[in-house]
């Protein structure tokens, strides 16, 4: 299509969606579902025209819904809350996508809103763009038939993707909204959502709607293996009442491909999907309930940055909590291998997250973590007190972007580590502790120590054989006790005032 035929005006949906107030949460969320739906249609449909070739004479564009509330005067709440309410009087607003995958998410999020401000709810049509691919929920490979005339001129006739709409200066506090327009509602547009939605599927080769509340993550395959092998235990059948009932917790067990595997112990259902020819560059893998509250588990592989891309995206699912399983060298004479080591502060040396959060922003230890994990550890060792700091040591974890840091010239980073009071040295803890306060989601790091290096015990490949065979089965047992803790706890002593800013978001 040259520049003379391009579609000079703009073809909207016909269905007609004035700005609608609302006292009712459900209902505000049936009208955003509506408008999601009529217009991703609509946009569907046109994309279905244009793969046959037909010619367009107008571009098309539809744009995604968005909520608001106003609020006159600053309103007295609860001080011990975390979420649910604006800092002061003013409009707020988000734009909203995937009401599908986010529908009880909203409808808490603004049943709390109308609760503590006695505020209606506005729900409207916004003024920005849905880029035809994300109008396709599940990633579908749009340009997949098209020539290269084609794919060049889709971008004349639909919206795409736009970078400036995908930052992050929401949740990095950067943002500040132009003079008479509403604050920010939550802290994700619903493009930058949709941008990871798609990521996700890339990434883990499952589906964004199986991802539960709580999420593992783990830098290493043999922590996978036994959490695989858990999740299918999990979904056989038993006579055993009380194994039963704890089995029928959760319903479904989902491996990349989508590939699921039913509780035989709650009903009898056909498994379903097909596991990919190649494992993706994150797999993932979900211990599903009914409620969403299951756990996920997410091999990130090595390194910082994988650390923060799988964090990045995982962010705007807004998960209950994360915890960093792995390994690490620890740095302490009196450490063996195998000891655990739980972080309760970070020296951070990744420098993936440095211009998004600063080095002087301090990353403290969440206490509702910190209990969950020590009680977790004590509950699968069956160690209690004094003989409990046997195996395991609370203290400073340093994350460096270096894996070969032994190379170096030893003197000037040991001393480092040594004024640091760090006792262990990993890849990725930081960063997805740093990451957690960054998007307000608890987080938690339990490491385990592999090797020794500042004292000649090195992971080489005997000695590492050994330790995996004896220790990772354990590991992964204290984090999945450790996320039914915190499960059990109760959401009102998870989410932590710690990690609200100044002038937050209303929304968790």
């Amino acid at each position: 299509m040259n520049n003379d035929t391009k579609p000079r005006t703009v073809q909207t949906p016909a269905s007609d969606f004035p700005t609608e107030s609302f006292e009712d949460a459900t209902e505000a969320v049936a009208r955003l579902s509506a408008i999601y739906e009529a217009n991703t249609s609509f946009l569907r449909d046109a994309f279905a025209r244009y793969r046959r070739n037909e010619r367009f004479e107008r571009r098309v564009r539809a744009c995604y819904p968005f909520v608001r509330i106003r609020t006159e005067v600053n309103t007295h709440v609860d001080s011990r809350r975390s979420y649910g309410f604006v800092a002061g009087p003013g409009s707020f607003e988000t734009t909203v996508t995937r009401p599908d995958l986010f529908g009880d998410y909203y409808r808490e999020q603004l049943r709390l809103l109308t609760k503590n401000h006695h505020v209606v709810i506005e729900v409207g049509v916004s003024q920005y763009p849905i880029p035809v691919h994300f109008a396709f929920a599940e990633g579908i490979h749009l340009e997949g038939d098209l020539d290269r005339d084609r794919l060049v001129a889709m971008r004349d006739v639909f919206d795409t993707p736009d970078l400036a709409l995908l930052d992050d200066r929401i949740v990095n506090g950067t943002y500040e909204p132009p003079p008479g327009e509403p604050y920010p509602l939550a802290l994700f547009t619903a493009p930058r959502v949709d941008f990871s939605l798609h990521r996700l599927k890339h990434y883990t080769a499952t589906s964004p709607t199986h991802v539960q509340n709580y999420v593992l993550y783990t830098n290493y395959q043999f922590y996978i293996d036994e959490f695989v092998k858990l999740g299918r235990t999990m979904m056989s059948a038993t006579d055993d009442e009380d194994l039963r009932a704890y089995r029928s917790e959760y319903t479904s067990f989902v491996e990349p491909g989508d590939v699921v595997t039913y509780n035989a112990n709650i009903d009898e259902q056909q498994d379903e999907g097909n596991a990919p020819p190649r494992l993706p560059q994150m797999p993932a893998y979900h211990l599903k309930r009914a409620d969403g509250s299951g756990i996920t588990m997410i091999n990130i592989g090595v390194g910082p940055s994988n650390a923060k891309t799988i964090t990045d995206h995982i962010a705007v699912l807004r998960p209950h909590a994360w915890i960093m399983l792995g390994h690490c060298a620890g740095l302490r004479n009196t450490q063996r291998l195998g000891d655990y080591v739980l972080a309760h502060g970070y020296v951070r040396e990744d420098h993936v997250l440095d211009d998004d959060l600063p080095l002087w922003v301090p990353i403290p230890a969440l206490a509702e973590v910190q209990v969950a994990l020590e009680r977790a550890v004590a509950e699968v060792t069956k160690l209690e007190g004094i003989e409990l700091k046997r195996v395991m040591r609370t203290g400073t974890v340093a994350s460096v972007d270096n894996r070969n840091w032994e190379l170096r010239d030893h003197r000037e980073p040991v001393l480092r580590l040594s004024q640091s009071r760090a006792i262990a040295l990993d890849m990725e803890s930081a960063t997805i502790a740093a990451n957690g306060f960054r998007f307000r989601v608890p987080y938690g790091t339990l490491l385990c120590v592999s090797d020794k290096p500042l004292h000649g015990e090195l992971k080489l490949p005997g000695m590492a054989d050994q330790f995996y065979r004896g220790q990772v089965d354990q590991h992964l047992r204290i984090g999945v006790k450790a996320m039914e803790i915190l499960r059990t706890n109760g959401l009102h002593r998870l989410h932590s005032r710690k990690l609200r800013s100044f002038a937050e978001v209303a929304f968790q």
